[in-house]
């Protein structure tokens, strides 16, 4: 994704509602009241655990860059991951076109609990790797590939942990667990031209064209990214509020009743071009985007961000747990 842009906005969130005015982007709509906090807990525990395993295993295939062979096994892998879970998959294969002239493989797989009805939740994240580590401080290492422990695996590995789940969480709505492919592939800062947003994102640009099922239709959706980083904080990021206010007033209440308010401070954060802006913009589904904010000047996200240091002894079971406890919450009070 493209690096945070830092605007200012002025958002407040209470129990019994989301307030919001974005100065640079303000919403079309008048702010919508979330759903009130739930006074329970979801008794179910997202095991922090199982997603560090995930994350590892999916980082054993190596870099899962595109038209690679550790992408392919990769892809495989989490296929039968969901399968075995006892999800419907569906692998939307087609060949995109990059920036640099390269025809991308890209491969985006859906796994769906309760494929049958049609009031569902969208739960995504991207499964790729950067093909450059081009934010490393050793510019020696710039065109080396990232191991995505973070930027990619975390998210995937959350996906695959509410799969394994999703029967004891028991919601009484559709869900589809999404991983987009070709996210990171945007062109790097030594290659000219673009402009600056379409070269990223292109598996979910692609999706949100043309849907795995003609017409589909989500109440919303939920984007990972970057979800496993030792001390990070997710603050409300500005498309979300602009495109999904009453999700991010859910999501956030979710957390703070799960325990984890303090992953999840009621501030506000920077715009980040990601793949939730074509879910919103072009399948026209409200879809936020959870994902790091770091005001620390000179970094975008963390200090590993688009770095060979992206592996998962940098990961902490301790964000997993939060991310994923609060996914549980959400989905559990979806009746």
């Amino acid at each position: 994704m493209i690096k945070t842009v830092l605007k200012s906005c002025a958002v407040l969130l209470l129990p019994i509602g989301l307030l919001a005015a974005c100065k640079d982007k303000p919403s079309t709509a008048a702010p919508e009241q979330a759903e009130s906090v739930s006074a329970r807990q979801c008794p179910v525990v997202f095991s922090a655990d199982s997603a560090m395993a995930y994350v590892e295993a999916q980082c054993a295939f190596g870099p899962r860059v595109p038209n690679s062979e550790a992408h392919r096994k990769c892809g495989d892998y989490l296929v039968n991951e969901f399968r075995r879970r006892g999800l419907t998959v569906v692998e939307q294969k087609d060949d995109l076109a990059a920036w640099d002239g390269n025809v991308l493989h890209n491969r985006n797989i859906i796994a769906s609990y309760k494929p049958e009805l049609s009031d569902r939740i969208l739960v995504c994240a991207h499964w790729d790797c950067r093909p450059w580590a081009d934010a490393d401080k050793d510019e020696r290492r710039h065109r080396e590939p990232v191991m995505g422990a973070n930027d990619g695996a975390s998210g995937v590995a959350v996906l695959l942990e509410l799969a394994r789940q999703l029967s004891q969480i028991a919601p009484k709505v559709g869900v589809d667990l999404i991983c987009f492919d070709s996210e990171d592939y945007g062109r790097p800062y030594w290659a000219e031209g673009g402009d600056g947003s379409s070269d990223w994102c292109l598996g979910s640009q692609h999706w949100a064209q043309q849907p795995h099922v003609e017409g589909y239709m989500a109440r919303y959706g939920i984007l990972l990214d970057m979800v496993g980083g030792e001390g990070a904080r997710f603050h409300y990021e500005g498309y979300s509020l602009h495109y999904a206010q009453p999700v991010v007033g859910k999501v956030w209440n979710a957390a703070h009743t799960a325990g984890f308010g303090e992953y999840f401070p009621m501030r506000d954060g920077g715009y980040v071009t990601d793949d939730h802006v074509p879910l919103n913009e072009v399948a026209q589904i409200p879809c936020i985007d959870i994902i790091p904010f770091n005001n620390v000047p000179g970094q975008s996200f963390s200090p590993y961000w688009h770095t060979v240091n992206d592996t998962p002894g940098n990961i902490s079971p301790a964000t997993l747990r939060a991310v994923g406890q609060t996914l549980v919450q959400v989905l559990w009070e979806e009746q």
